[in-house]
């Protein structure tokens, strides 16, 4: 399992769209002070700890790239300030 990413609550990946709307294709909580239990709290549900390990990361799965040849990343910090950039040409 990867270690928190300081001051990055989480990182949502869309592979496909690019620019034109943000879908989420991956998420990543890298958050530090027990993010897990928050989240549980936060949604009011038990989440399963095998695919909360999945999504405690700070390296993304493997994706195709898309048609466009452009992809989009969100990153949100603590504070819930959201910085979206997108790539590609």
């Amino acid at each position: 399992m990867s270690r928190p990413a300081p001051g990055i609550a989480c990182r949502f990946i869309d592979a496909i769209r690019g620019q034109e709307r943000f879908l989420v294709h991956q998420a990543c909580f890298t958050g530090a002070d027990e993010p897990y239990e928050k989240l549980k709290r936060a949604l009011k549900a038990e989440i399963d700890e095998a695919a909360w390990a999945s999504l405690y990361s700070t390296v993304s799965r493997p994706f195709d790239p898309a048609a466009t040849g452009k992809i989009a990343i969100t990153v949100i910090n603590h504070y819930g300030d959201e910085v979206p950039k997108a790539y590609g040409t």
